[in-house]
Parts: structure tokens; C-alpha cells; sequence
């Protein structure tokens, strides 16, 4: 869709996924711990999915805590995952405000009983709104994404209900984004230049935003720059024009 943005024609991406890197630096910089900058982060996620709907992005993936994130402090790991816990409470109320569906993509059998129900919970409530989706990354990667879906094929397979010809489409659909279209942009923040395992099979085509901007100070007007350059990028998914 196009949208007229302070007076510019801009094209909205169907669906921007994000790397949320950054949170202990800015700490850092303001002479707090880590997870003082974790908590800085939940809320810029709450200011991002506000603005995203209102700028008409349909689908928002953001990347909170991947498979490798566990080999961090015990202390770390904990504070993030009671931050973790308080959002998921603020999320239930953001949804209801922005009429937004929330689903949570990775493993969560790792997670504590409590997160599990939250998500649950979180993810019953909100099936009801179609207007925007909300997708959090919690104990992901995209290997293990490929590799769970792989799991379930041989499952299925097993069973009798799949006759053994693998398609891309195929493997998609046992993927954690089944039934989303795949990003058009992500958006990596704090001036890293890699994936860092992050959706590897859905990013095949998608435009890559970098920036120097720490993820706590994202906001809306990074957010539109982001857009702008991707309205730069010609996209013809291996094709001429």
C-alpha cells in the first residue's frame, strides 16, 4: 500500500521484521546495568507496534531472545526473562488498543510454565483481531525453526499424510511464520551487519536496513527512514526489468 507520509508518496512494506540489538550498550552508556537497557527495549517495542500500525505495516516480527541468547549470564537471562513476563501482561492491553493479533515464534518448551501460559493466553485473546500482526521471537532460531519444521514433515510423512514430494511452499508451511507473507525489510539496529540467525529461510528476498541507531532510541521517525530506504531498493527477486 502507498501512504502520503509529511508529504511524501511512500510505499509501506507488507511486513518488517527487526533485530533488536543495542539494549546493553545504551545501558552502558548511561552507567547502568544490562538489564536497565532491557527494559528500555520492552519499551520501545511497545512504541514501535503502535507506530507501525499506524503507518499501515501488516506484519511486525521482532526478534526478543534467541536460542544462543542462553549462553549469557545467569542474571541476564533472568531479568529479561521477568521483563519478558511484564510485557507479555502489557501486551494483552496493547492488543486490545490496536486491535493487533499476537503469536510468539520459536521453541517455547525451554520457557518457564508461567511464560508458556502467558503466551498462551496472550496469543487466545488476541486470535480474534485481524487488523495487525504482532509476531515476537522468544527462544528462536532460524535453524531450529527449519529443523522443527523438518521434525514435523518426517511426522506427517510417517503418518501417511504427505506423499513425499517436498516443495519450498511445503516447508513453509511447517515453518513458525506459516500463513505470513515474508518480511519485505528488516530492520537490524546498533550498527551490526549480520543475521545472526534470524529468519534464514524467510529473509531469502528481503531488503536489509542497518543502523547506528541503538534500539532503545528507535522510534517512529527511524522507523520511517527505514521505509524510505527501502522505497529506494528495486526489488525483482532475481528477474530484470
Amino acid at each position: 500500500m502507498e501512504k502520503v507520509i509529511d508529504g511524501e508518496k511512500l510505499t509501506i512494506p507488507t511486513h518488517v521484521a527487526v533485530i533488536m540489538d543495542g539494549n546493553g550498550r545504551w545501558a552502558k552508556k548511561r552507567l547502568m546495568p544490562r538489564n536497565f537497557g532491557h527494559k528500555a527495549g520492552a519499551k520501545a517495542i511497545e512504541r514501535i507496534s503502535s507506530d507501525a500500525k499506524e503507518l499501515g505495516i501488516k506484519y511486525l516480527t521482532v526478534y526478543a531472545f534467541s536460542t544462543e541468547n542462553w549462553k549469557r549470564s545467569v542474571e541476564e537471562v533472568s531479568g529479561i526473562m521477568n521483563i519478558l513476563r511484564d510485557y507479555l501482561d502489557i501486551c494483552i492491553k496493547d492488543a486490545e488498543k490496536n486491535r493487533m493479533r499476537v503469536r510468539v515464534l520459536g521453541d517455547r518448551t525451554a520457557l518457564d510454565k508461567d511464560i508458556i501460559d502467558k503466551i498462551e493466553e496472550l496469543e487466545g485473546v488476541t486470535s480474534v483481531y485481524d487488523e495487525f500482526n504482532f509476531n515476537i521471537a522468544i527462544n528462536y532460531g532460524g535453524r531450529d525453526d527449519i529443523r522443527r519444521g523438518i521434525e514435523k514433515i518426517l511426522a506427517d510423512y510417517k503418518e501417511g499424510k504427505l506423499d513425499g514430494n517436498i516443495t519450498e511452499a511445503l516447508i513453509s508451511s511447517y515453518l513458525d511464520t506459516k500463513d505470513m507473507p515474508d518480511p519485505d525489510l528488516l530492520i537490524r539496529t546498533s550498527g551490526e551487519l549480520r543475521l545472526s540467525n534470524f529468519l534464514i529461510w524467510q529473509l531469502a528476498y528481503t531488503e536489509f536496513y542497518f543502523t547506528d541507531c541503538l534500539w532503545p532510541d528507535f522510534d517512529k521517525d527511524e522507523l520511517i527512514k527505514a521505509i524510505r530506504y527501502y522505497n529506494g531498493r528495486d526489488r525483482r527477486y532475481g528477474g530484470v526489468k
